[in-house]
């Protein structure tokens, strides 16, 4: 059976974030910035971690890699968006949307994993110092980040696979500005009940196994924290993990009460602005809130840009 017949539809609309002519120009203009600021500066984070040594310890090392994602997660959706606007054609093939789900799916789990990884590291970090260096090794550390690869990869192909054996029959305006699976589960003329199982079921155990890797970490941290007797300590320990804790609190609080609100709470409004936050201002605003608040990726930053002056013509 050719795929045609299978889905009904060979292409969908993305209806963007505004459908007010007057406001396209504005959008495009916002988001190619956000954009523009997200890569440079994920990327001047990596190059920064990359270039001084250091820096090459296992917080840096989840770091580079949450950058990374960081990245790739906004490459996957942004440039589509400003494409249509740009061209004013709202029009994504029906492969390429499936492609763009699955990569935003990767990604979007990718950085949970991180996040979780990053909470244990600085529990290490803060619990048991001494055992530090021992516990968290060069192969625990590419270990993790290669499981955090293989298994939302993984994961990611189950919810597309799934996805694909759905019947998209007449209505094919996603009210989106990318391929999400909640608006594309809701454009289904056939029962998205497995698909909605595998959700709550797998995709919610991924995400609790996460919170509760931050939640047990943190637990911890604080409590180690707090029996710091010197207020400097005190201090000196919590901005170890302070940028860390601000990111876990803006990804995971937006990203939450899009895919695990009740159906009778959502709107597509709130949805959307609430998409926006963690799959375009979360990813631009972490390199300010690292190197903002860490005093060595400051100075690993200040050196790679003097560095550049000096050899520059």
């Amino acid at each position: 059976m050719e795929r045609e017949n299978l889905t009904g539809i060979s292409e969908f609309f993305l209806m963007g974030l505004s459908e007010q002519p007057e406001q396209q120009e504005v959008l495009f203009v916002l988001f190619l910035s956000m954009y523009l600021v997200t890569v440079a500066g994920n990327l001047l984070i990596i190059l920064a971690i990359i270039t001084d040594a250091q820096l090459h310890t296992p917080m840096y090392f989840f770091l580079a890699n949450l950058s990374f994602a960081d990245a790739c997660f906004v490459s996957t959706t942004v440039p589509k968006m400003l494409s249509n606007i740009w061209i004013q054609n709202q029009v994504i093939s029906y492969s390429e949307c499936l492609s763009q789900l699955y990569f935003f799916m990767l990604f979007v789990m990718l950085e949970a994993f991180l996040l979780a990884v990053m909470a244990y590291d600085r529990y290490m970090a803060i619990c048991h110092p001494l055992h530090y260096i021992l516990v968290m090794s060069p192969g625990l550390c590419v270990f993790l980040v290669s499981a955090s690869w293989v298994m939302n990869a993984l994961h990611s192909l189950l919810h597309t696979l799934l996805m694909n054996n759905l019947s998209f029959c007449a209505d094919h305006e996603i009210p989106h500005f990318f391929c999400d699976i909640n608006p594309l589960l809701s454009l289904s003329c056939t029962d998205p009940f497995i698909n909605e199982l595998v959700i709550f079921s797998v995709g919610g155990l991924a995400g609790l196994v996460c919170v509760l890797c931050l939640v047990i970490s943190y637990t911890y941290i604080f409590s180690t924290i707090l029996k710091i007797p010197s207020a400097q300590g005190k201090r000196k320990a919590f901005s170890t993990c302070s940028s860390h804790l601000s990111v876990v609190s803006l990804f995971f609080g937006t990203s939450f009460c899009v895919y695990f609100s009740p159906p009778s709470t959502r709107s597509a409004q709130k949805g959307t602005i609430a998409s926006v936050m963690y799959t375009v201002v979360t990813p631009m605003l972490n390199p300010f809130i690292y190197s903002l608040r860490n005093r060595d990726i400051k100075s690993s930053l200040r050196k790679l840009i003097w560095v550049r002056k000096i050899h520059s013509p």
